[in-house]
């Protein structure tokens, strides 16, 4: 694969806008790497760009699968790698746009997720195992077949533990085992990573309260509300969504659309320190701090980058 570029950071740091900008003047295509916004229906909540935001550059990996239905890591890499094949097979350049860093990181590290063939037998021995046992009894199972999964994944995440065992139980090799192999063959693609931050923490977070704000001038209680009485909210996918899942108590009657707010105001501040922690691990990402700055003086910091890392190891 050649040469691409990624937008990365915190939600409301501005990754789209810029990313559109780069899009528009290197003749590139956008490809999210949002965990949200691939699914249809989850519009508002998730910041999914509107036809008029993108600005006439296609987007890829965005609205295309059902609410509700899982969606793995694993399955955003292969799709991620048929969208650059795609792109540059077109001569433009791929530019990555998200905040999900886990789908950003997995595909560019180059790793190889093992397909194991769905073996409904297995799956049925190790769901019935948590349905008469409960998740102590499945997490003891992986302690003895995999402990070194065991040791990275909370017992609590039902559906990593239950992936875990039944990959041992399909293969007789344990998870962590594939994942050691797969890292040792993994190749890392060339891309320029551009974070988005703020020195000053209290501007991020006077953007996600702004963000928030107009979310719910769009209609956000009316579209979780929908996904709500459609059942949506109770798969595992979209219970995970932040945007949505704080509508709950309130269609319950349990709290109050303030209430409510101001909780969802206070997991997004959360998720953006969630996000820049995972963002702060990876030692190339090339950082803009937007402090006093304005769109023109961040794009122009932004081009500058991309300029020179697209030269490099060129002829010219």
């Amino acid at each position: 694969m050649g040469k691409m570029i990624a937008v990365a950071g915190p939600t409301a740091s501005g990754k789209s806008d810029l990313a559109v900008e780069l899009a528009k003047h290197f003749n590139a295509e956008i490809i999210s790497c949002d965990s949200m916004q691939i699914y249809k229906g989850m519009n508002i909540g998730t910041a999914k760009p509107t036809i008029e935001q993108m600005q006439g550059i296609p987007h890829h990996l965005v609205d295309f699968v059902d609410a509700g239905r899982e969606y793995s890591v694993s399955d955003y890499v292969t799709d991620a790698a048929r969208v650059v094949t795609d792109i540059q097979s077109r001569g433009k350049l791929p530019v990555f746009c998200g905040g999900t860093g886990l789908y950003l990181t997995s595909f560019l590290s180059g790793i190889e997720f093992s397909e194991f063939e769905n073996d409904m037998v297995v799956h049925d021995k190790v769901q019935k195992l948590l349905d008469e046992k409960g998740k102590e009894a499945l997490y003891f199972r992986l302690c003895e077949v995999d402990p070194v999964s065991a040791e990275n994944i909370d017992m609590n995440n039902v559906k990593r533990v239950l992936r875990a065992v039944e990959v041992y139980e399909t293969t007789g090799i344990a998870a962590s085992e594939w994942n050691r192999r797969s890292k040792e063959k993994a190749v890392k693609k060339d891309c320029l990573v551009i974070g988005l931050d703020f020195s000053d923490r209290e501007k991020l977070y006077e953007r996600i309260d702004k963000r928030v704000d107009i979310m719910l001038d769009m209609g956000l209680e009316a579209e979780a509300r929908r996904l709500y009485e459609c059942g949506v909210l109770e798969t595992k996918t979209a219970s995970q969504a932040i945007a949505y899942k704080e509508f709950i108590p309130y269609f319950k009657g349990e709290a109050s659309l303030e209430e409510c707010v101001l909780v969802l105001k206070r997991n997004s501040r959360r998720y953006a320190k969630r996000q820049l922690t995972w963002f702060r691990r990876e030692s190339d990402v090339r950082w803009i701090y937007k402090d006093g700055k304005t769109d023109e003086e961040i794009f122009e910091q932004a081009r500058s980058l991309v300029q020179e890392y697209l030269k490099e190891g060129s002829c010219e």
